[in-house]
Order: C-alpha cells, then sequence, then structure tokens
C-alpha cells in the first residue's frame, strides 16, 4: 500500500480539499504546542495508511488558522472532524483510541 500523504490545511485551501473533496475527509485540528495533539500524531498517520487512497487526511493548526477552529467550534485539542459530501459527519475530541476513528470512517464509507 502507498503512503498517503497527510495535507497541512489552512483557510486558502480548506474548502478546495474538505468541502470539494469528492471523498470522505478527517481533519486533526492541532497545535504545535499541545502535547495530547502529540500523542495523536502516530494514531493519525497509521489512519492515513490504512485507509489509503480511500480518505482524505488531513491537519489544521489552529494557530495558523484560527477561523476555521472558530467555525467549526473546536474548543478543545485535538479534535478531529470527518467530512462527508462537503457536510461535518463526525466530530470526536480528544484523543481516542485508534479504533474510534476507524469506525467513524467505515461509517462514511459505507
Amino acid at each position: 500500500m502507498t503512503t498517503q500523504t497527510i495535507l497541512h490545511l489552512g483557510t486558502e485551501d480548506f474548502r478546495s480539499a474538505v468541502l470539494e473533496s469528492d471523498k470522505p475527509v478527517l481533519v486533526d485540528f492541532w497545535a504545535e504546542w499541545c502535547q495530547p495533539c502529540h500523542m495523536l500524531s502516530p494514531t493519525i498517520e497509521q489512519l492515513a495508511e490504512q485507509y489509503g487512497d480511500r480518505i482524505t487526511v488531513a491537519k489544521v493548526d489552529i494557530d495558523a488558522a484560527a477561523d476555521l477552529a472558530t467555525r467549526y467550534v473546536v474548543n478543545s485539542i485535538p479534535t478531529v472532524l470527518l467530512f462527508k459530501d462537503g457536510e461535518l459527519a463526525g466530530r470526536l475530541v480528544g484523543v481516542r483510541p485508534q479504533q474510534d476513528y476507524a469506525t467513524a470512517i467505515d461509517a462514511l464509507l459505507d
């Protein structure tokens, strides 16, 4: 399986990469100073590897794109948002077991 690149998005490319995507998108809202975010990072990388090109995996630094965090009511990080057909379809807050994310992704792929 090919390693999927994790997109690093800002306000400018969020619409095209997430809202206009033709496949489900997992977006990890994080910050450099957030220790739990760093703990979640390997899980996000494993999900990108596991699902390959069936989904898009992206990260948004809330310090660089605070407007996106505000728009999607990201009050604590890490927060993972799932989008399908341009619509918010799921939200997982905090560091969760990898299976929680996989279950949410699988529901979008059905």
